[in-house]
């Protein structure tokens, strides 16, 4: 049976996506052994699946419509970058989002519960939203726990959500490519 490796997210708008790119060249300069991740990688993830069985898509697509069915348009601003688990030692980097988390965070909320009724389990943190920039290899002799905080108040835009997406990670050499499968409108209604 075939299989696709899937998981919730919402598209990040190209003005946020070209500043995010700036700030990842100035970050660069640090000397740190990072992972970039590549523009069509900069996405807010709600929810991680894994490898899903593709008769199961049907299911899923219907559980995260009434997962967003009272969900209205809602803005939020991405702002701040930081680093997991802290700046001083960070192993991700990311940007954070400022207006609208606490929606965000009921949003990925409400996608947890509907997808746990068909066998995903819930995740044991708490849900931080934010736009994986890089993930760090080594932090030896390098100025980046400097360069984070030197980001650490900026703001890089306002961005209106009105969907997610249900999408597709194929991995390969050259790094993960991206598939939309299906896009589910917010406030759509739920279909039983």
């Amino acid at each position: 049976m075939a299989a696709t490796r899937a998981f919730i997210a919402i598209e990040v708008e190209e003005t946020i996506l070209e500043r995010l790119r700036a700030v990842q060249q100035h970050l660069r300069t640090a000397g740190a052994q990072v992972t970039w991740v590549r523009e069509e990688g900069m996405h807010l993830t709600l929810k991680f699946l894994g490898d899903i069985e593709d008769d199961h898509l049907p299911e899923i697509t219907r559980l995260l419509q009434c997962a967003t069915s009272t969900v209205t348009p809602f803005p939020f601003s991405v702002a701040h970058i930081g680093g997991f688990p802290t700046i001083a030692h960070p192993r991700v980097l990311w940007a954070g989002i400022s207006d609208g988390a606490g929606t965000l965070c009921a949003l990925a909320d409400a996608v947890a519960k509907q997808l746990a009724s068909c066998g995903f389990p819930r995740e044991d943190r708490s849900f931080t939203p934010h736009i994986t920039l890089g993930r760090v290899k080594s932090l030896t002799d390098n100025h980046l726990p400097e360069l984070l905080r030197a980001h650490a108040e900026d703001i890089y835009g306002e961005m209106s959500v009105s969907e997610i997406h249900l999408m597709r990670s194929e991995l390969s050499p050259a790094g993960a490519r991206y598939t939309i499968l299906q896009v589910i409108p917010l406030d759509s209604g739920c279909r039983i």
